[in-house]
Order: C-alpha cells, then structure tokens, then sequence
C-alpha cells in the first residue's frame, strides 16, 4: 500500500514509517520539526540529539534496504498539502501530526494559539485533501484517551447507546477534555464525523493512551533509529520523567494524592495497532473508533513499579508528593473498554520489570546529558 504518514519526525511518527516499511508499504514522512523547535525554544530537548528526519531516512536505507521518503513543510499551508498529496496519493494516512503536549497548550496564550491553529488547521487540510485527491483512502488518526476525562461511568469505545423518553440512538461518547490540547484532540473527532457523513470517507479515530519504550524491532542495534526521549514536564509522559527522575536522584514528583489513572501501552504495541487499523481499513462513510491502550495504573502505582524496578540498577528512588499544578481530579473511578483491537489480533507487550529496566538503563547510558531544571518547569494549568 501507499501509506502517508504525517509527523514522521515524531515519537511515535518516525518508529511507525520504519515498521510499515519494513512490512513492504510505499512509505512518505512528512514533518516541519514543530516539536523539534519547539523544545528548543523552551530549552526542553530529549534526552539524546537524534538525526533530522532526512537523515533518519537515509540511515533506515543503508541499514534495511527499505525507502522512506521524507516531505519538510507545513501542513497548515495548503499549496504544501496540495504537492503532497497530488505527488503521492496515499491508500491510507496516518495522522500524528499535531502539537502533543497538554501542558504547553496552557503555559500562555502563545501556546495555546499555535496548539489551537495547528492542529484544527491540519486536521482539517487533511480531510479536505483526502475529499479532493483520494476519497477512498483510509485515515487513521490518533486521538487520545484523555478526550473522555474521567468520567464516574464505564468508558466505551468511542460510541454511547442513550436511552431518553422511550428512544434510543448511538452518540459519540461525552467528552471532558482536562486541556487545551486534549480540546482540539475532541474538536478533531467532532470535524472528522462531520466530513465522515458529509463526503463518505473512511476513517479510524484511535483514542490512545500513554506510550512508553524507545526500542522496537526496527532500531536494534542502531541508537541513530531511536525515538525521541522527552522527560521534561511539558513532553515527558509520567513514565518518562519518573524514569530519569531516578537516575538523575531527582524524588519522584507525584501530583496531589497520585490515584490519577489512565491507560498505557509499550510503542511495540502502537505500532501493532497502527499496522491491524490499515491492514483493516473502516468502511466507506464509517467512523471507527478504539481505545488504543493494555493497561491501567495510577501515578502512585507507577511510582512503585519504577521504585521497585531501579533496585535492579543499584538505584534508591525516592518519592516525593506535591501541590498538583493541574485541574484534574486525584482520585477518580476509570474503567474504559479496550477489547477490539485485541480482537483485531492485538497481541500486548505488558509493562514488566525487564521492560523498565531496559528504560532505566538506556538512561544511564546518558545519565550525564539530564539536566535537572528541564524535568519540573511548573507549569500550572490556571
């Protein structure tokens, strides 16, 4: 197939264009180093530097022997998406290409704005350009578990069944987003249906939780094809930071009460997702949403994992609670439902100790690049 991916700078962008690559897709990345500037501009950069994408591409070729081939430019702008698509009319589209971070979308109103305009502008060039150039293509987007919130009732896969005076339809599920970020996130599913039952076209909204893991089959043996490791308050998942956290002797920050559950899952198993969602596209005219995670932990829990885990590495971690910066609820029932990709053949990677020690000593390996005033920058949600 003639796969698009958008972000292929990214985290999870660049893993994905070296997999389904491998797999013998036409794979083309596009990026404009957002994230990259960004974290320059807020001195936040990973935790190792990393080949530009250009880069990455010709690394992946003389190792593999299979194309990537990389497009740098602004999907905000429509004369790029228009060269784009017309130059490479894409089977399927993955769509990563928006500016990921909740708490840089509420450090002020710059942030916002650019987290706002790129990713409702970009999701909507996309939908509009599938419209054009290729309607019967299959979009698979990642949306996030955090557009649900935590509401006091079961969490379905994206649709709701609601009785009311006698009648019954499906709704999408009610969403709550804690974030500026997780708002566009519902905004882009609320534009997706609506141009889903406009034009026919095909689409999976994948509703992903917290990746963690930088290795997969593709980068063995080749740091140079590693993601980005972000530890930082504003990029850094909470796995990612505790992870550095204990290495560098920094205490474990753990927001209020630390009962904050969400779903997580390795980045094997996002690639796994990806791969089973294009493999078996939506229908026409069907919007097909899944909760894309394996496990639940609270903060708390997390905390104990990695406490346990570094023990294995000859490292004391200590835990440390504090005044939670965000609007969110500390302790909360959750409990979302995830069976149908497993269906769809998911096969989980769990998060072991093996799997944390393996993160914990690749943070070793460069230990002396932390720099400790970028893991807690304080950034407050009001």
């Amino acid at each position: 197939m003639k796969i698009l991916i958008l972000g292929g700078d990214g985290y999870l962008g660049w893993p994905t264009a070296m997999n389904l690559s491998a797999a013998g897709h036409d794979v083309v990345v596009v990026d404009n180093y957002l994230r990259r500037n960004i974290t320059q501009e807020e001195s936040v950069e990973p935790l190792y530097a990393l080949p530009n994408l250009i880069e990455r591409c010709k690394i992946w070729k003389a190792s593999s022997g299979h194309d990537v081939v990389p497009y740098i430019g602004d999907l905000q702008g429509w004369a790029f998406v228009e060269t784009v698509f017309k130059s490479f009319t894409p089977d399927a589209i993955v769509h990563y290409a928006e500016q990921p971070s909740a708490p840089y979308s509420t450090k002020d109103h710059n942030t916002a704005r650019l987290t706002l305009t790129n990713n409702l502008l970009t999701t909507f060039n996309v939908l509009q350009a599938m419209h054009m150039f290729c309607p019967n293509a299959h979009l698979v987007k990642l949306g996030t578990m955090g557009e649900y919130g935590t509401p006091n009732i079961d969490i379905e896969e994206g649709w709701l069944n609601v009785t009311h005076n006698d009648r019954t339809d499906k709704f999408l599920f009610p969403r709550q987003a804690g974030s500026l970020y997780h708002t566009t996130k519902i905004q882009d599913t609320d534009m997706i249906w609506l141009h889903v039952r406009m034009w026919g076209l095909r689409v999976t909204d994948l509703m992903q939780g917290l990746v963690y893991g930088e290795y997969t089959d593709e980068n063995q043996g080749d740091d140079r094809l590693l993601p980005h490791f972000a530890y930082d308050e504003m990029f850094g998942t909470v796995l990612n930071r505790f992870i550095v956290q204990a290495i560098a002797g920094y205490p474990l920050t753990i927001y209020g009460k630390g009962g904050q559950t969400r779903g997580f899952l390795n980045i094997k198993d996002t690639l796994q997702c990806i791969k089973l969602s294009i493999e078996n596209p939506a229908d026409q005219g069907e919007l097909r949403i899944f909760n894309q995670f394996t496990e639940t932990f609270s903060v708390n829990e997390l905390a104990a994992l990695i406490q346990s885990a570094a023990k294995v590495v000859d490292v004391d971690v200590e835990v440390q609670t504090m005044e939670n910066p965000r609007k969110e609820l500390e302790e909360h029932y959750y409990n979302p439902a995830h069976t149908d990709l497993v269906e769809m053949g998911l096969k989980p990677n769990f998060l072991t100790e093996d799997v944390l020690v393996e993160l914990l000593q690749l943070t070793l390996r460069h230990k002396d690049n932390i720099v400790q005033d970028r893991i807690f920058r304080n950034v407050k949600w009001a």
